[in-house]
């Protein structure tokens, strides 16, 4: 199998951003995985406080230039001046551009002379009014309407097949979308024991604390269950800009004592959180595969999560490794069914386990490699 020489990859993040999250993590795994196969892999992001302005990590050569939103001109500022051998690429004249669309794209393909692959984790049309009314229009017209245009002709990638059928509904033809599933990285061993205690319903979300991921539904769920009982435990495992509103709408409910805000915590306590658990949560307006569902797989853990969010309804098999549901109020009666019933839980979390099993970063990488 061929692979190309050199990759540069866009993002307006990286992993070590603080609001760095799943998308950001899949580009950087399939990038280290080439770069263990001999590519010369560059990432191109924002700044953030505490950032370098280049390091190298993991095999990937990391620039930063830009904040928020000026990583965009930023980027293609730096691009175009690589080809004319100045600034922090000069010499690097890549075989390929992976530009990440998180809602706007980069537009690389504009300024670039290597052959541009889109990564779309998910349209984000319910998202872009958090945004303000005139920048959600703004944005949803560049995601909807300029960008397949300007990217007529370039590949696609995305992480699920219903995330795959919305690039085809915004005019993108099928044909040059190709499903790259993501990966998993492997549990410690000595965590793959279960640890739940066996006296307690717990309860457990990994998400960024930011308006669309509706962590408040899950905190509505302790408060119904604990009208019936006292021993339900809500773990909140992530962290984001959205945090205090979620803590304002636990004292407003009345469960402080029936929930912990852990914050970003490293992968290690996160895999002792997802352990503990018995379900997992995941109440998100939108989500192109939905990462912490396979990772609470790994752990034997089924989540419960929305229909409607898309890309969750690949990532959990309905009645099989999880449930999907349509309302709030599902979410609760599907959760207070499972922690009821412990048996059903572990049935289903069991095949969530064999469901994990099946996905891994070098997989996806050699669907990168392939394409």
């Amino acid at each position: 199998m061929n692979t190309p020489s050199r990759v540069l990859l866009l993002c307006w993040r990286d992993t070590g951003h603080p609001q760095g999250g799943g998308s950001e993590r899949y580009l950087e795994r399939v990038g280290t995985e080439l770069a263990s196969r001999g590519v010369e892999v560059t990432l191109l992001t924002a700044r953030y406080p505490g950032s370098v302005r280049q390091e190298r990590r993991d095999g990937i050569r990391i620039i930063r230039a830009g904040g928020r939103l000026g990583v965009y001109p930023s980027a293609l500022a730096i691009i175009a001046a690589g080809r004319l051998g100045a600034g922090p690429l000069a010499g690097f004249d890549p075989d390929l551009v992976v530009d990440t669309q998180n809602g706007v794209p980069f537009f690389a393909t504009t300024v670039s002379g290597a052959p541009t692959v889109v990564l779309v984790h998910h349209c984000h049309r319910e998202q872009w009014p958090v945004a303000g009314r005139l920048l959600g229009h703004v944005g949803w017209f560049i995601e909807s309407r300029l960008s397949p245009w300007v990217h007529r002709d370039n590949r696609y990638v995305t992480v699920s097949r219903p995330s795959a059928r919305e690039l085809a509904e915004l005019g993108v033809d099928p044909e040059r979308i190709t499903v790259i599933h993501n990966g998993i990285d492997p549990v410690p061993a000595d965590l793959l024991a279960p640890v739940g205690s066996p006296s307690t319903a717990r309860l457990c979300v990994l998400s960024r604390l930011v308006p669309h991921k509706q962590v408040e539904h899950a905190l509505d769920v302790v408060a119904d269950l604990r009208h019936t009982r006292d021993d339900v435990h809500l773990d909140v495992i992530g962290g984001g800009w959205w945090d205090g509103k979620l803590r304002d709408h636990a004292t407003e409910l009345g469960i402080d004592a029936y929930v912990t805000f852990h914050g970003h915590v490293d992968e290690r306590r996160k895999h002792q959180l997802l352990a503990a658990a018995d379900v997992h949560l995941m109440p998100s307006r939108k989500e192109g595969w939905g990462l912490a569902v396979i990772e609470a797989a790994q752990h034997g853990v089924p989540t419960i999560g929305y229909r409607s969010s898309v890309g969750l309804a690949e990532s959990i098999t309905h009645g099989d490794t999880g449930l999907l549901v349509d309302s709030v109020d599902e979410l609760i009666s599907a959760t207070r069914k499972l922690v009821d019933d412990p048996a059903a839980a572990r049935r289903l979390g069991d095949n969530a386990r064999r469901k994990a099993a099946g996905y891994s970063w070098s997989s996806t990488a050699d669907g990168f490699a392939k394409l």
